[in-house]
């Protein structure tokens, strides 16, 4: 079991991401998106300071360069990325908003074409042809509960969804190139990425005219567990698995892996009630081998 660490950590990642969307997409009727997005980082944040207490974890040592990527990565795929992303999954839920997600690992390839000059052969853009269209499949399909969603928030929820792909695509770059030859470990790399994208969530809370938090959401017993449970899996432990998987498995097998979170939604989605036709099942499935296609052949 050693020898597939990181491909353990990478799968339980994105179980814990499936887990926690079900429990933001309940929170998002009562918590707006910026919001939640702060409150889940600063929980997130004291339980890694904890931890790097409990375990005396001293801060490596690390160059300007890779230290202002890892920053730079936290603020776009945290700050904006997740913020989006809250917003995607109250306009569309969240199976359709994680499956939007898969669309990460093909602009993170189109990103390093452009940017860090990685080619891509043809195999690699079928697999980015057969993820998007396995993406498409599935959100396109009129079901009861699409049909209950207007046409307006549909379009607004596919817009933020395509946004928190290219904001997690960019930040994946930057995590990635600031990590992969550094000593930092994935506990601190997390709690860098975190802290940087909560800053900025804070500046921005705080600039708004209406900064005020909406209080009355936390007097009820149920919100205050379920964002706290939602920030100790999705974020605390999903974070520091995900910069796990990156740091000791190959690119490719993380990012395929890390992107199965619409696999583990579904039967949450199922057990609450949604009905999931076998197009979804099959969209899901056609995604995720795009994926593989993408990294592997």
């Amino acid at each position: 079991m050693i020898y597939f660490s990181g491909e353990v950590a990478a799968l339980s990642a994105a179980c814990l991401w499936s887990i926690a969307s079900v429990v933001y997409s309940q929170l998002g009727a009562r918590i707006p998106p910026l919001q939640l997005n702060l409150i889940k980082g600063i929980i997130a944040i004291a339980l890694f300071v904890f931890t790097i207490l409990a375990r005396g974890d001293l801060f490596p040592s690390i160059a300007t360069l890779p230290m202002c990527l890892l920053l730079l990565s936290g603020v776009i795929g945290i700050s904006l990325g997740d913020t989006l992303f809250f917003n995607t999954i109250n306009s569309l839920g969240a199976r359709r908003a994680l499956l939007m997600q898969t669309l990460t690992s093909p602009m993170s390839a189109i990103f390093g074409l452009f940017f860090l000059q990685e080619k891509l052969n043809a195999l690699a853009w079928c697999g980015i042809l057969v993820t998007i269209l396995g993406v498409a499949w599935v959100v396109s399909e009129r079901t009861a509960d699409v049909k209950n969603i207007s046409i307006g928030e549909f379009k607004k929820g596919i817009v933020f969804g395509l946004l928190t792909a290219i904001a997690g695509a960019i930040g994946a770059v930057l995590s990635r190139s600031a990590i992969a030859d550094t000593i930092i470990s994935p506990l601190w790399a997390a709690l860098v990425r975190l802290s940087a994208g909560t800053l900025i969530l804070l500046i921005w809370k705080l600039s708004r005219k209406q900064a005020s938090f909406r209080h009355d959401n936390f007097l009820n017993s149920r919100v205050i567990l379920g964002t706290f449970f939602a920030a100790f899996c999705g974020t605390y432990l999903g974070i520091w698995l995900q910069q796990t998987a990156i740091k000791l498995t190959s690119v490719g097998i993380a990012s395929t892996l890390l992107q199965t979170s619409p696999l583990f939604v579904i039967p949450f989605a199922i057990l609450m009630g949604e009905k999931v036709s076998i197009r979804a099942i099959l969209g899901v499935f056609i995604s995720i081998s795009g994926i593989a296609l993408l990294f592997y052949l």
